[in-house]
């Protein structure tokens, strides 16, 4: 038992003894007097993005046309920038050789692998979208029930803002595995569709042209595209009635729902003037 004792008693001070030693190594790889350089390089860096997103915001607004090139460009930039600054901390920061590496090696390297695996996915989605484009910044986007503006595609995540005026951040690794929906594609112009019912016993041709004229008479409607309406039979449970489906394309994206609002009051009034009714609602017992 003593002998037992005397071991176990060896290898804790044995343990004890390398642990200073770990430290020590540690701390040879640092290069401290980069550490001071790497701070100024992130606060540079950081003041560059800032800027630059100031002046993207700044024209963006003023310069409709080039807004979504100004956001393209800046989302490459901050890719750039923030790929060159974590080498070139890293690099500033540590002595990288054969020691180092096996400094942070082995159960290291696992317990930070399982740690960061799904940051790693995330970075390596965010190069997929950079290279795939399955949407750019600017677009008009449908994923998971948001639905909004791509304001930010960055390394690990993607941001946009809701009708609502909310950002909301996404993981890039779940734009992999998820449907999206782009209702722009890279463009300022959209495609908005727009429904209207009817009574079955209107005259759906009559409906038909104000719904068009309606449109066409928008100060937010992209003329040099199509402005299509589709008649249909619509049917809810009790409900039935005709279905005036518009597709038209507004000018830019930021005016869809104004774009929506209009169309609407013009074509309400206009089927007000001439007598046509919208299906009444049915209570059902």
């Amino acid at each position: 038992m003593a002998g037992a004792l005397f071991l176990q008693s060896g290898d804790a001070l044995a343990q004890a003894a390398s642990a200073p030693s770990d430290l020590s190594g540690i701390a040879e790889i640092i290069r401290w007097s980069g550490v001071f350089a790497s701070i100024l390089w992130i606060a540079g860096a950081w003041l560059i993005l800032r800027v630059a997103g100031r002046f993207v915001e700044a024209f963006g607004g003023e310069f409709s046309s080039r807004r979504l090139t100004l956001q393209k460009v800046y989302t490459v930039l901050q890719f750039v920038i923030y790929v060159v600054s974590t080498i070139a901390v890293i690099f500033m920061s540590f002595r990288i050789d054969d020691t180092t590496m096996a400094l942070v090696g082995g159960s290291l390297a696992v317990a930070v692998g399982f740690a960061t695996k799904d940051l790693v996915a995330s970075y390596i989605a965010g190069l997929i979208i950079m290279l795939d484009h399955p949407f750019q910044v600017g677009d008009r986007v449908k994923f998971a029930g948001e639905y909004g503006d791509i304001v930010a595609i960055g390394l690990r995540s993607v941001r946009m803002r809701t009708l609502d005026d909310n950002i909301v951040t996404i993981p890039n690794s779940k734009f992999l595995t998820d449907i999206t929906a782009s209702g722009n594609s890279g463009q300022l112009d959209m495609q908005v569709v727009i429904d209207f019912l009817i009574e079955p016993s209107q005259d759906a041709e009559e409906a038909r042209t104000i719904v068009t004229e309606a449109a066409l008479s928008s100060q937010f409607i992209f003329l040099p595209k199509p402005v299509v309406v589709l008649v249909s039979q619509w049917q809810d449970g009790l409900l039935i009635a005709v279905r005036l489906r518009l597709k038209a394309y507004v000018l830019d994206t930021r005016y869809e729902k104004e774009f929506e609002s209009d169309v609407s009051i013009r074509v309400l009034k206009a089927f007000q003037q001439r007598g046509i009714l919208v299906p009444s609602s049915i209570v059902r017992s």
